[in-house]
């Protein structure tokens, strides 16, 4: 593995350096291709990325890839899974000071569960069952997972512990017939469009789903108990619905979503969690300048004494966008951007304990080589865009 490096920080000044720097990891490995899930912090300042890899046998889904760096972004160690973990899904979730992952056996497709070390080996992987994990959430050390069930043609949300024991499980139909899915199968074969599928809890304690759910990608609410949801907020079949939320208090959330290719931003939006409503009629900011349908990650911070919520999402100048709001009155803050030269995408961000922010994303090496970044902002970064 090799590393370029650019930093705008004093050489001789490794404080500096660890607060602030920008480092692409290519390798020399001409068909290796790497796809960054997730970045999380390990309590040596370094950083753990979870990867997919372009498998190099004839393969409907993509590899698993570890690769561990210093607190400095330089290269510690990369571990190429084995082929009998595939479609990695994010984010890492930490329980007991160890991270886990959820993939897939292939043949079977059945779901399993990894554990690994703050170095970045897998110490363990734990059958789980079921098929195609789709999103997970990390709920107090037990975890939630959504994945689809390709016979019942159902989505399904169960609660798994590290042990990979499920202790509850609940299941809602996506439609008769193949169309819905088609774009399950496209998306986790990377062949087609990826959708924003995700799982989590809100302020009062409901879980919920953004995912397909009666031929609509909608976002679900639901017990774990009653085979009903309480709530959908619906969607527009397949070319509407959320991108992101991310809970705040209450029934208010911030959350982005995409509309026949248009993004919208909504820092902060009451969204009915109760009944039946349309995610088309919460409105929203909208943002030319992001691409159609972008992915987007929204995360909680603290900027200058200051709760603020953070979007970060892909430009059609091949950008990586960061976008503030004040979390309790969704007021715009200010906004920065990461990239240079090469095409940059967003795959992860995280806060760091110096008080700044790691972003983790996909560039292109020679316009065409995917390969993993890392941008490490400084508090003071924050503190200068974010005001």
């Amino acid at each position: 593995m090799l590393l370029i490096a650019a930093s705008c920080s004093k050489k001789n000044d490794p404080q500096i350096d660890s607060a602030k720097f920008v480092r692409i990891y290519d390798t020399n490995k001409f068909d290796a291709s790497y796809s960054p899930i997730d970045v999380k912090q390990t309590p040596d300042s370094g950083y753990l990325i979870l990867a997919n890899r372009r498998l190099p046998d004839p393969n409907f889904f993509n590899g698993t890839y570890l690769l561990k760096v210093d607190k400095l972004g330089a290269f510690v160690s990369e571990l190429e899974v084995p082929d009998d973990k595939v479609a990695p899904i994010g984010p890492l979730l930490e329980a007991s000071g160890k991270y886990y992952f959820f993939s897939m056996a292939p043949g079977n497709y059945q779901t399993q569960l990894s554990e690994v070390a703050t170095d970045g080996t897998i110490t363990k992987t734990l059958p789980v069952g079921g098929s195609y994990p789709s999103a997970a959430f990390n709920d107090a050390g037990n975890f939630v997972l959504l994945r689809y069930d390709n016979v019942a043609k159902q989505s399904v949300v169960s609660l798994v512990n590290p042990q990979g024991s499920t202790s509850k499980s609940v299941s809602f139909t996506i439609g008769e017939g193949n169309g819905v899915e088609e774009k399950f199968i496209s998306h986790f074969t990377r062949t087609g469009r990826q959708f924003p599928f995700q799982v989590g809890k809100t302020s009062a304690g409901k879980y919920f789903f953004n995912g397909f759910y009666k031929y609509t990608f909608s976002l679900v609410f639901t017990d774990l108990v009653n085979k009903d949801p309480l709530g959908v907020a619906q969607g527009q079949q397949a070319d509407g619905g959320f991108s992101q939320l991310l809970p705040l208090e209450g029934s208010r959330y911030a959350a982005a979503r995409f509309n026949f290719g248009d993004n919208y931003l909504l820092p902060s939006v009451t969204v009915n969690e109760n009944g039946i409503s349309s995610i088309v009629n919460l409105g929203g900011n909208n943002l030319p300048e992001l691409v159609q349908n972008a992915p987007v990650k929204i995360l909680s911070l603290k900027v200058n004494e200051k709760d603020i919520v953070l979007y970060s999402s892909n430009t059609k100048s091949k950008q990586i966008a960061l976008f503030g709001y004040d979390k309790t009155t969704g007021t715009f803050l200010g906004s920065h951007y990461l990239g240079f030269s090469n095409p940059f995408e967003i795959a992860s961000a995280t806060p760091t304990t110096d008080g700044g922010l790691a972003v983790c994303g996909i560039t292109y090496v020679a316009g065409k080589f995917s390969r993993i970044c890392l941008f490490k902002l400084s508090k003071a970064d924050l503190s200068n865009s974010f005001k």
